[in-house]
Protein backbone atom coordinates (compact mmCIF):
# COMPACT_ATOMS: atom_id res chain seq x y z
CA UNK A 1 0.00 0.00 0.00
CA UNK A 2 1.66 3.31 -1.04
CA UNK A 3 0.88 5.89 1.63
CA UNK A 4 2.22 9.03 0.10
CA UNK A 5 3.92 12.11 1.81
CA UNK A 6 4.59 15.48 0.52
CA UNK A 7 7.26 18.34 1.23
CA UNK A 8 6.35 21.86 0.80
CA UNK A 9 7.25 25.38 1.80
CA UNK A 10 5.03 28.03 2.47
CA UNK A 11 5.58 31.58 2.99
CA UNK A 12 4.02 35.21 3.48
CA UNK A 13 5.23 36.79 0.53
CA UNK A 14 8.07 36.77 -2.46
CA UNK A 15 11.02 36.14 -0.49
CA UNK A 16 9.81 36.32 2.98
CA UNK A 17 9.94 34.17 5.93
CA UNK A 18 9.75 30.21 4.76
CA UNK A 19 8.57 27.43 6.40
CA UNK A 20 9.04 23.93 5.71
CA UNK A 21 6.35 20.95 6.34
CA UNK A 22 5.50 17.33 5.90
CA UNK A 23 2.29 15.74 5.65
CA UNK A 24 0.51 12.54 4.15
CA UNK A 25 -2.69 15.55 3.04
CA UNK A 26 -1.44 18.15 0.86
CA UNK A 27 -5.03 19.60 0.38
CA UNK A 28 -6.21 19.21 4.02
CA UNK A 29 -2.46 20.57 5.92
CA UNK A 30 -2.33 23.70 2.86
CA UNK A 31 -6.27 24.60 3.69
CA UNK A 32 -4.97 24.43 7.91
CA UNK A 33 -2.41 27.01 6.85
CA UNK A 34 -4.46 29.25 4.72
CA UNK A 35 -7.66 29.29 7.46
CA UNK A 36 -4.65 29.35 10.43
CA UNK A 37 -6.89 26.62 11.89
CA UNK A 38 -3.55 25.51 13.68
CA UNK A 39 -2.18 27.80 16.26
CA UNK A 40 2.22 28.37 15.80
CA UNK A 41 5.12 29.59 13.55
CA UNK A 42 2.55 29.40 10.31
CA UNK A 43 -0.35 31.16 11.40
CA UNK A 44 2.08 33.65 13.62
CA UNK A 45 3.86 34.96 10.68
CA UNK A 46 0.92 34.59 8.28
CA UNK A 47 2.45 31.81 6.13
CA UNK A 48 -0.30 30.81 3.58
CA UNK A 49 1.17 31.10 0.31
CA UNK A 50 2.07 27.60 -1.44
CA UNK A 51 5.52 27.91 -3.44
CA UNK A 52 7.03 24.83 -3.98
CA UNK A 53 6.02 21.14 -3.12
CA UNK A 54 7.32 17.64 -3.85
CA UNK A 55 5.38 14.30 -3.74
CA UNK A 56 7.47 10.99 -2.52
CA UNK A 57 5.65 7.39 -2.61
CA UNK A 58 6.45 6.40 0.70
CA UNK A 59 5.69 9.01 3.97
CA UNK A 60 9.69 8.48 5.61
CA UNK A 61 10.78 9.80 2.63
CA UNK A 62 9.41 12.74 2.52
CA UNK A 63 10.17 13.32 5.74
CA UNK A 64 13.87 12.71 5.36
CA UNK A 65 13.77 15.10 2.58
CA UNK A 66 12.05 17.62 4.91
CA UNK A 67 15.23 16.79 6.88
CA UNK A 68 17.44 17.58 4.52
CA UNK A 69 15.78 20.77 3.34
CA UNK A 70 15.71 22.12 6.60
CA UNK A 71 19.47 21.81 6.96
CA UNK A 72 20.41 23.91 3.81
CA UNK A 73 21.08 27.47 3.76
CA UNK A 74 18.48 29.91 3.10
CA UNK A 75 19.65 30.91 -0.75
CA UNK A 76 20.04 27.41 -1.40
CA UNK A 77 16.03 27.17 -0.10
CA UNK A 78 15.34 30.15 -1.86
CA UNK A 79 17.03 29.01 -5.24
CA UNK A 80 14.86 25.48 -5.65
CA UNK A 81 11.85 27.56 -5.12
CA UNK A 82 12.62 29.66 -8.20
CA UNK A 83 13.88 26.43 -10.51
CA UNK A 84 10.47 25.49 -10.34
CA UNK A 85 8.29 28.71 -9.55
CA UNK A 86 10.45 31.44 -10.61
CA UNK A 87 7.38 34.16 -9.85
CA UNK A 88 6.77 32.67 -6.48
CA UNK A 89 2.87 32.11 -7.82
CA UNK A 90 0.89 30.69 -4.98
CA UNK A 91 0.37 26.74 -5.61
CA UNK A 92 -2.51 25.99 -3.81
CA UNK A 93 -4.94 25.79 -7.22
CA UNK A 94 -2.66 23.01 -8.45
CA UNK A 95 -3.11 20.62 -5.65
CA UNK A 96 -7.48 21.69 -5.50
Amino acid sequence: MIKYGYVYIVTNKKQGTLYIGVTNDLVRRIYEHKNKSVKGFTSRYNLTQLVYYETHEELYEAISREKKLKNWHRDWKIKLIERLNPQWNDLTDEIF
